[in-house]
């Protein structure tokens, strides 16, 4: 507590010319508990950069975390390159534009020249921006689809894809030997534009990226002729206007936008979880279809790497999931190549190893490969940069995760919500075309292949005691393997921290061949199972549970017993 104090009163000794952090150190002088939260600790930098809560303290996201650690970044990389440069971009989130501004100064400083973009944009634009401007790096400031008191500072490499666990140990540890008040180098951000040390990116880069996007489409004649009536939310975000402009280059022209939601606004003032994952975000475009019936309902988060749709069923509105639309995407992209002959005899599709294995079902029966990498883009990014340097970028057909993540083409090395939301559209028009909607797409590839239910459970621990429980909670899970789970054998159990899978009928062990992760997994008798991660960006434990069953209802039930017996076995109740 004595160190907490300490912090405390320095940074209050040192922000006064930051009059909204000084003001609220003051407004905490003598709360113990609102102290202690702010400065138990430094925010964690690892891959997925920096996210945290917006306000005063080392726990926390402000101009001085986030100028320590772009000048920790900033050592890192003149250590590392001859002449780097960076690209820098920003969503609509609470002073992501101020943080931005701050980075491109700390790094003009630093002699490092730096490539802002002029307005807020999509992550995969900034992906894009690292590798077609031949960057040594790129930062975006975004807490992608968290609640508006979050911001976050990712970190990404040359090739355009969030930093591996080396770069970012290598980073952090020059953070934590950067003084917060003392070592922080800051240029004038007008005098560093004049002088070309900051250059704002131009529109010819956002004119390539629509072109790289564009050039995805499988059946560009079912754009133009589909009649599809779409609503589209950007969720106050940055898909506004990328997504709308792609969409009415090929030929979407009855796209209508959900007014309160249109303009960026960091508070989300109509969607205080701007989430396209939940059925809150699609609320106002729901009341919007009311009057006017639309064929699709489609939103992306604020940064825009994530896409979630709605479509007409029974009457209503039903969601689908991030699975599903992976799964539709799979479907529709595989079999449209292969009857237009362009699916390559070695095609692969990269997913996470918690995305549906009904995708592996379909490309199956394609002959194309599927690989099962962890959770985090960066790891799809990556492989794609190796088929690249392989020169076998064109067998990449998708990249897919639950969480609503995904890519086409390799344009970009992060999950691209602008040519997801190109090809849902498309796809959409394709089937409606042949008199199929989603929903009978989805009934067809159940009746073939079976049921696969995906469950995604969160369980929230907030604060240093939050922190601490759920570390109690894996290291138990890895300890204490029950026999069986909701009734059903366990037949296996990898830890991906260890590398290894056990089976426990043998006592077998093989390796896992990926990078080490904190994550339990456990597959059952009936090829049901259920995967235990704590997440890397927020102070949750994640279960990703898998039921197949001949039906939904018995997928449903299994998927419940699942959910249950793991709640015991964690200790939540």
């Amino acid at each position: 507590m004595n160190n907490v104090k300490e912090l405390y009163d320095l940074w209050l000794n040192n922000t006064g010319n930051n009059r909204d952090i000084y003001d609220e150190l003051l407004s905490i002088k003598g709360k113990d508990e609102e102290i202690t939260d702010r400065f138990y600790r430094n925010l964690e930098f690892g891959t997925a950069g920096l996210r945290g809560v917006l306000g005063a303290g080392t726990n926390r996201l402000n101009s001085y975390t986030v100028n320590q650690a772009t000048q920790g970044l900033a050592t890192y990389l003149n250590s590392e390159f001859k002449t780097p440069s960076v690209a820098i971009a920003y969503d609509s989130r609470i002073n992501s534009d101020v943080f931005a501004i701050g980075s491109a100064c700390v790094l003009a400083a630093n002699g490092i020249k730096t490539y802002l973009y002029p307005e807020l944009v999509p992550t995969p634009m900034l992906s894009f921006a690292v590798r077609e401007l031949k960057c040594s790096a790129g930062i975006n400031i975004t807490a992608s689809h968290n609640p508006a008191k979050y911001n976050g500072y990712k970190c990404y490499d040359a090739n355009g894809y969030q930093i591996t666990d080396e770069a970012a140990a290598k980073i952090y540890g020059f953070i934590q030997d950067t003084d917060i008040f003392k070592d922080i180098k800051l240029a004038d951000f007008d005098k560093a534009l004049a002088e070309g040390m900051i250059e704002y990116i131009g529109k010819e880069v956002y004119e390539k990226f629509y072109s790289a996007v564009i050039s995805r489409l499988v059946n560009p004649e079912v754009c133009k002729t589909g009649g599809l009536k779409i609503i589209y939310t950007p969720l106050n975000g940055t898909g506004n206007i990328p997504v709308r402009e792609v969409l009415s280059r090929i030929g979407f022209k009855d796209v209508k936008v959900v007014p309160e939601q249109e303009l960026p606004d960091g508070n989300f003032p109509t969607c205080p979880f701007p989430n396209p994952e939940i059925r809150q975000a699609f609320e106002r475009a729901i009341k919007l279809a009311e009057n006017d019936r639309a064929d699709l309902l489609l939103a992306t988060d604020p940064d825009c790497d994530r896409v979630g749709i709605a479509v007409p069923d029974k009457g209503e509105y039903k969601l689908l999931t991030g699975n599903e639309v992976g799964a539709l995407l799979t479907e529709y992209l595989l079999s449209c190549r292969k009857a237009n002959n362009t699916l390559p005899k070695n095609g692969v599709i990269l997913k996470s190893f918690v995305t549906t294995k009904l995708i592996d079902a379909i490309a199956k029966d394609y002959n194309c490969a599927v690989v099962n990498l962890l959770t985090g883009f960066k790891y799809i990014g990556e492989y794609i940069t190796k088929l690249e340097q392989a020169g076998e970028a064109d067998r990449f057909i998708l990249g897919t995760e639950e969480s609503y993540g995904y890519l086409s083409g390799t344009h970009a090395r992060d999950k691209d919500a602008v040519v997801g939301s190109m090809l849902i559209c498309e796809m959409t028009a394709y089937y409606r075309s042949k008199g199929k909607t989603l929903i009978q797409v989805l009934d067809e590839l159940a009746k073939k292949y079976g049921v696969y239910l995906n469950t995604l459970l969160n369980f929230t621990f907030e604060g240093a005691d939050g922190m601490e429980r759920m570390k109690q909670i894996m290291s138990n899970l890895r300890k204490t393997v029950p026999a069986k789970i909701a009734g059903k054998d366990i037949v296996s159990v990898s830890d991906y921290s260890s590398s290894e899978t056990r089976n426990t009928a043998t006592g077998e062990v093989t390796p896992i061949n990926l990078p080490k992760s904190n994550v339990v997994e456990f597959i059952l008798s009936d090829g049901s199972g259920v995967i235990v991660r704590p997440s890397g960006t927020e102070p949750k434990i994640k279960l990703y549970i898998t039921s197949v069953s001949d039906s939904k209802a018995a997928a449903a039930e299994t998927a419940d017993s699942i959910g249950e017996e793991m709640k015991k076995l964690m200790g939540i109740c």
